[in-house]
C-alpha cells in the first residue's frame, strides 16, 4: 500500500512539474480553457488505456485497439446515418463490435497458444479494413445525433464523456483491487503456470481481459465520434502506441504481473499535458515525437531498474 501511494505521488509530482514547466514557457498554458480542452480530448484514450492495463498485467498486449475503435465508430455512424437506428441501439452495436473483436483476439491467443502480439497485429489490419469497408473509405458525419455526450457542460466545462471515463477508471481499479478476477489477472501475469497449478484457468482470464479491452475500445469509439461528430476510417491510427505509452509511464510492467489503472490514468494525463504543452510552445511534430519517445524509453528503463531492485530484495530476504 505504501509503495503504491509513493508511485501515485511520484506520477503526480511529474505531472505537476510538467504543468509548471509549460506554464513558465507559455503565457496561455495555465488557463481553464487549456485544462478543460485537454480533459475533453482524452476520454477515448483513457478508457482504452484502462483495457490495455488489464491486458498488460495479465501478460498480453493488444495492438488492435486503435483499429477496433475506428471500426466501432464506423458501425455506429452508419447505423445512425444509413440505417436510422435509435441512438441506444447504434451505441450497443458499437460496443458489441469492440467486444467481439476483443473476444476473437483472446480466443485465438488461448486456443492455439499464439502470442497476443501476432494475433492483435492481425486484428489491427482486419479491423482497419473493416472500418474502410463500412464507411466506404470516407468520413461519415453524424452532426448532433450523438446528443450532449461530447459537449462540455456549461457549469463545469467538462463533457459527460470525460465523467464517464473517470467512472471507468474507478471501476477498473476496483476490479483489479477488490475482485477475484483482479487477483487472477495479477496471478496469471506474474506466473501463468503457477496460477494454473493453484486452480486458476489462465485461458479464461486472458479471454476476459481481451474482451474487456475490446469493449472499452468500442466505448472509445463512441467517445471519439461524440467529440468529432463524424466517423473517420483513419481515426485511431497509432492510438495503441499512445495507450501503451501511457500505461508504461504509469508503471505497469510490460512483463506482466504489476500495474494500476489509476497510475495508467495519470500516465494518460502526463502524455496529454506533454503533447499539449509542446504544441503551445511551438514544438514541431518531429520534436514532439522525439520527446514523447524519450519519455517512454525512460519509463521502460525505470521499470527495468524497479524490477531488478524488487528481485534483489526478494533474493536477500530468502537468503
Amino acid at each position: 500500500m505504501i509503495g503504491r501511494t509513493a508511485e501515485y505521488a511520484g506520477l503526480v509530482a511529474v505531472l505537476a512539474l510538467l504543468v509548471v514547466l509549460f506554464g513558465a514557457l507559455s503565457d496561455h498554458f495555465l488557463t481553464s480553457i487549456t485544462f478543460t480542452t485537454l480533459a475533453n480530448q482524452i476520454p477515448a484514450l483513457t478508457v482504452i488505456a484502462v483495457g490495455m492495463t488489464l491486458v498488460l498485467i495479465a501478460g498480453g498486449i493488444d495492438l488492435s485497439v486503435g483499429s477496433v475503435m475506428a471500426l466501432g465508430s464506423a458501425v455506429l455512424a452508419r447505423a445512425l446515418v444509413e440505417a436510422h437506428l435509435p441512438l441506444p441501439v447504434a451505441m450497443a452495436l458499437c460496443l458489441f463490435t469492440g467486444l467481439a473483436a476483443g473476444a476473437v483476439n483472446g480466443f485465438i491467443s488461448v486456443r492455439w497458444t499464439i502470442p497476443s502480439f501476432i494475433v492483435t497485429l492481425g486484428m489491427l489490419e482486419v479491423a482497419r479494413g473493416g472500418a474502410y469497408l463500412v464507411t466506404q473509405s470516407r468520413s461519415v458525419f453524424v452532426g448532433a445525433a450523438m446528443g450532449p455526450l461530447g459537449m462540455p457542460l456549461a457549469s463545469i466545462g467538462l463533457s459527460p464523456a470525460f465523467l464517464v471515463a473517470l467512472l471507468v477508471v474507478a471501476s477498473g481499479q476496483i476490479l483489479l483491487s477488490m475482485t477475484v478476477l483482479g487477483r487472477h489477472i495479477f496471478a496469471v501475469g506474474g506466473n501463468a503456470e503457477a496460477a494454473r497449478l493453484s486452480g486458476i484457468n489462465p485461458g479464461r482470464v486472458l479471454l476476459s481481459v481481451f474482451a474487456i479491452s475490446g469493449l472499452l475500445a468500442g466505448l472509445g469509439g463512441i467517445f471519439h465520434i461524440a467529440y468529432l461528430e463524424s466517423a473517420d476510417p483513419n481515426s485511431g491510427i497509432g492510438l495503441e502506441l499512445s495507450a501503451i505509452a501511457a500505461v508504461v509511464i504509469g508503471g505497469t510492467s510490460l512483463m506482466g504481473g504489476r500495474g494500476s489503472v489509476i497510475s495508467s490514468f495519470l500516465g494518460v494525463l502526463i502524455i496529454a499535458v506533454l503533447q499539449s504543452g509542446l504544441a503551445q510552445i511551438g514544438a514541431t511534430e518531429p520534436a514532439k515525437r522525439i520527446v514523447t519517445g524519450a519519455v517512454i524509453v525512460s519509463a521502460v528503463i525505470l521499470d527495468a531498474y524497479r524490477r531488478r531492485v524488487v528481485s534483489n530484495a526478494v533474493v536477500s530476504i530468502q537468503s
